[in-house]
């Protein structure tokens, strides 16, 4: 059987590959956003202001522009380590799981689960007229998951249908596509969940790769909570399946809290992952995964996968990345998965 020698999870945040000096074009989105979801209600900005003026003095401390570049620089050298821990593992397959914000799949179709079997996975630069469409702030954060140019990975075919056949065993209806859907209403390559680790974890350089899109956010047919769950521990016996001596990292991309920061929130799934407590993880009531928070779901799978194999989470570090006084921004976190140490 196949080996999982590598498990792991990122945040993926266009405030990543943004200069702290220029967090400031997302926080003018933030003040106009009529609608900020924040356990599970949806706040004009001065709503949330209102809600959350007791923590007003701890937020505006956060968005000082010393505080700000401490934190980004705080996730540069947590993101190194995650990259060295990749390479470390010399990976054959990388199984990489993440969301599509409605840049590749519409509303002509939205599957709740697809599973990429392509040749290749095609990294393409967003035209002029792509950019033009993005929110403030989100066109300068472009090279952190596309390289100029664009760039073109190895995928997995024939494992690929492995993993779809083995996780329809298990009863999981699998969507399955050997390309992506183009069209002028949507990008042409893989979305920034999968760039983002193709650049910044592996480097441009991937081993052989599945992207597996889950649909955490887009109601109504969003994966719920317990699903994923029930996933990872699928997956764990679908790699199983694959050929023996076939060295496995399976990698998340997403979250945590945003874009309202919810520290409380984000600490108590982290701590329910590091104690394989999957029970608190479910629980989790689904509206409080309203908008971009959703991907904190991408991160289950992994946490179930490592509850199998009996190993235990290492929290590289949890940043909250604050841009207003009313708490919006993006947390970002950093783990990996591995067996305990021997005594």
């Amino acid at each position: 059987m196949a080996e999982i020698v590598c498990a792991l999870a990122c945040s993926h945040g266009p405030m990543l590959a943004t200069p702290p000096d220029m967090w400031h074009l997302r926080a003018g989105a933030d003040r106009g956003n009529p609608r900020h979801w924040y356990r599970g209600k949806a706040l004009s900005y001065d709503a949330l202001l209102a809600e959350r003026a007791a923590d007003a003095a701890t937020f505006a401390a956060a968005v000082e522009d010393d505080e700000k570049r401490r934190r980004h620089a705080t996730c540069q050298r947590a993101l190194d380590e995650l990259a060295r821990r990749f390479a470390e593992a010399r990976v054959d397959l990388a199984i990489l799981i993440g969301n599509d914000q409605r840049e590749v799949f519409q509303d002509d179709l939205t599957p709740m689960l697809t599973v990429y079997a392509g040749e290749r996975i095609e990294n393409v630069p967003l035209g002029a007229a792509q950019i033009a469409r993005l929110p403030p702030g989100v066109a300068i954060a472009e090279e952190g998951h596309c390289p100029p140019g664009g760039a073109s990975y190895p995928g997995a075919p024939e494992h690929a249908d492995r993993l779809v056949e083995a996780l329809a065993d298990a009863h999981f209806d699998v969507s399955r596509s050997v390309r992506l859907p183009g069209g002028d209403d949507r990008q042409h390559g893989i979305p920034h969940a999968f760039g983002f680790l193709y650049r910044r974890i592996m480097r441009d350089a991937p081993p052989p790769s599945i992207p597996l899109f889950l649909n955490v956010g887009v109601a109504p047919n969003q994966i719920r909570a317990s699903r994923c769950l029930a996933l990872g521990h699928a997956l764990r016996d679908a790699i199983a399946r694959l050929p023996a001596g076939l060295r496995v990292a399976v990698l998340a991309s997403g979250g945590m809290t945003h874009f309202v920061i919810d520290e409380a929130l984000d600490r108590r799934v982290l701590a329910a992952m590091a104690a394989h407590d999957e029970a608190t993880l479910a629980a989790e009531p689904e509206n409080h995964f309203n908008g971009n928070t959703a991907e904190i779901k991408s991160w289950y799978p992994v946490a179930a996968l490592a509850r199998d194999h009996g190993w235990t989470m290492d929290l590289v570090d949890y940043v909250p990345c604050y841009r207003t006084e009313a708490g919006t921004g993006n947390a970002m976190a950093f783990a990996s998965w591995s067996a305990p140490a021997s005594p």
